[in-house]
Formats: C-alpha cells, sequence, structure tokens
C-alpha cells in the first residue's frame, strides 16, 4: 500500500467523525484533499465547510460544497486536517504547505480536532520535519535571529507567500520534547503570526492509514 493509499484510507475513516447537519472545519494539503472528496460523498447531509486555504476552498466549491467564513458561523464542531508530524501526545507539526496560522485558528475554534495522516507521519519526537514560522516580513530577519538564540537553525522559505501575505521561515535542528513551551516562546517573538506547533492545542483523535487498516490514536 502506497503513503498516498494510507492518507485516503484515514481521510475515508474521518467522515464517522463527522456530525450531520452542521459546518466542518477542513484543513489543508494532501491528506485534506481525500478528505474533501470523502466529504463530497455525504454533502448533502451537512450546512457546509469552513476552509483554512485558498487551495481548500476551490476544492470544497468544486464539489458543489458551500464554504462559510469563520465569522459567519455559531459552532464548529468538527475540525479535519493533517499532520507534518504527531507525538504521542497529539502535539502536531504542521505547516509544510503554509497554511498553518488559518489551520491554527479553525482548530482552536472547533470542538473536536480529528488529525488524518499516514503511519509514517507519528513519531517519537518532533522536529525532524522543519519547524514552520508565519512571520510579517518586514521582521524575517530579526526573527531569525532570534531564533538562532534559541538553538534554531531558521531557513527562509523562498519565492512563497501565504494567504495572509506574509512569509515562511523553516526551523531545522530541533528535537522537540516540550512543544507547548516552545509553542510559546515562539509566538512572544515579535513579527511572529504564529508557528507550526499545535501542542497547547492538539488533535483529540488521530486517525493513521496503515498496512493494516485505519488505527485510532489518543493522546497518551
Amino acid at each position: 500500500m502506497t503513503a498516498d493509499e494510507m492518507k485516503k484510507q484515514a481521510a475515508y475513516a474521518a467522515l464517522e467523525h463527522i456530525d450531520t447537519d452542521g459546518v466542518v472545519g477542513v484543513g489543508t494539503g494532501s491528506t485534506v484533499n481525500h478528505f474533501i472528496d470523502a466529504l463530497a460523498t455525504i454533502k448533502g447531509k451537512i450546512e457546509g465547510a469552513v476552509s483554512s486555504s485558498i487551495v481548500s476552498t476551490k476544492r470544497l466549491e468544486d464539489h458543489g460544497i458551500k464554504v462559510f467564513d469563520l465569522n459567519e458561523v455559531s459552532k464548529v464542531a468538527v475540525y479535519v486536517d493533517g499532520a507534518d508530524e504527531s507525538d504521542d501526545n497529539l502535539h502536531l507539526i504542521k505547516g509544510g504547505g503554509g497554511a498553518l496560522t488559518r489551520e491554527k485558528i479553525i482548530a482552536a475554534a472547533a470542538d473536536k480536532f480529528v488529525c488524518i495522516a499516514d503511519a509514517s507521519k507519528l513519531v517519537g519526537v518532533l522536529g525532524k520535519f522543519p519547524l514552520p514560522v508565519e512571520v510579517v516580513p518586514m521582521s524575517r530577519s530579526y526573527v531569525a535571529r532570534e531564533i538562532v538564540k534559541m538553538g534554531g537553525q531558521p531557513v527562509y522559505r523562498e519565492n512563497f507567500i501565504t494567504d495572509n501575505s506574509n512569509v515562511i521561515i523553516d526551523v531545522h535542528g530541533w528535537d522537540i520534547t516540550e512543544a507547548i513551551k516552545l509553542e510559546k516562546e515562539l509566538n512572544n517573538i515579535v513579527g511572529v503570526v504564529t508557528n507550526g506547533l499545535f501542542a497547547m492545542r492538539p488533535a483529540d483523535v488521530l486517525l493513521l492509514g496503515s498496512e493494516e487498516g485505519t488505527k485510532t490514536v489518543y493522546a497518551k
């Protein structure tokens, strides 16, 4: 079974967590693309979706799923998104696709956060995947210097602008064992919009596609 087939397996398994007659929060990325396709099979049973990116919005609308602005809805029962890495506490690294800020906002607003991924995304220690940090463009060099002081190795993501008109610094070289602490410290740097650690608001459940079928993981 390929990694993409595992992603698809997890994405379709997420339908079991969807409340009908409500608004579904939808993330961004290759695994989420499979989820959007799956969601289209029950689109008559949901009110619509809140999307974390322009790309996901287009895919949802192409399927005939109504997309709401988050400000238009009073409740998001479930948010479904992928991850670049997850640890056993369901603390995540996200933002490889650059949509981390809007993803983090919807995750915070949702009652339940369902993460979908292939089995390779569950790791012992976060940090092998570079940690994305979204920053206001004029602060990029300053933020990078502050990250160096913290022991990180910042790399500017060239030729990439977020949907919020900001830039991304990808931080290499960290073994992240205190995710909540690091998330707060990075967010306290002036010029940082947010970072790709989802630890203060982790996933509630992780669905992992694997050769043996979809595995459901809860935080330890």
